[in-house]
């Protein structure tokens, strides 16, 4: 491939890593630059896995070095969200995403809302009743969905830990990476095993996700709920004007 285009899809990585680690929906970005690029829909799927794994562990590690990341919710939240998505890889051979699609659209926009109505702005968590049960349940099933369909995970995630768990913004953005690290390591390993994952060309865009990640991942800290909120949102609508047009 030319140099030139692997410099274009390494920038590429870095903006997507730094949205990604605010607000999740890095794949908007990066995705559409690899089909361009010409490459087929199942190596770019792979190609995408294995570069933006990069940027959710150096988002992880930032919030984690920071402290904002719930440990001990991590521990049983990781595997979880790891057995997930290899659940939901497997289900991808049993349900027809197109299926989904109109689900997820509509999901989406409740999520949106329900961030509009509550605005949660507090610095300090509030759990709930059975928070860490609800955590441990996101976990299980958003990392199933990211491994089957993807679209918006860490919009759900982050949504999730908020309105069910009482989580401030900034605590659900770190706490949604750990799942996001653990299912992007699965999908990885799966298109990686099917040798889907064009490796010359994820391993220099990885240099821009590690970067992106720690950029987006001390911006969020640095901006609070403020940030969070408004780029949740906006990946939100660019997610359903997404799937919207996919299905047209």
């Amino acid at each position: 491939m030319d140099p030139l285009v692997i410099a274009l899809l390494s920038v590429t990585a870095l903006l997507a890593g730094t949205v990604d680690a605010i607000a999740g929906g890095g794949g908007l970005i990066t995705l559409p630059a690899l089909l361009t690029a010409g490459l087929p829909p199942h190596l770019a799927l792979g190609t995408n896995k294995g570069q933006s794994v990069w940027g959710s562990f150096a988002a992880l590690i930032t919030f984690w070095r920071a402290g904002r990341v719930d440990r001990r919710q991590a521990l049983y939240a990781f595997p979880l969200g790891l057995v997930g998505s290899l659940v939901g890889a497997e289900l991808v051979l049993l349900i027809s995403k197109d299926a989904l699609r109109p689900l997820v659209i509509v999901m989406l926009i409740g999520a949106a809302v329900l961030l509009l109505i509550k605005k949660p702005s507090r610095d300090e968590d509030a759990p709930t009743r059975k928070a860490a049960v609800i955590a441990g349940v996101l976990a299980l099933v958003i990392g199933c969905y990211d491994g089957f369909f993807g679209p918006g995970t860490g919009t759900f995630l982050i949504v999730g830990f908020v309105a069910l768990c009482g989580k401030s913004l900034v605590r659900a953005t770190a706490d949604a990476k750990v799942v996001n690290f653990a299912s992007n390591l699965a999908a990885v390993a799966a298109f990686a095993r099917e040798g889907n994952v064009l490796w010359q060309l994820a391993l220099p865009m990885a240099v821009g996700q590690l970067c992106g990640g720690v950029i987006g991942a001390r911006l969020a800290i640095r901006g609070g709920a403020k940030l969070i909120r408004a780029m949740v949102l906006v990946i939100s609508g660019a997610l359903v004007v997404k799937l919207v047009f996919d299905l047209v």
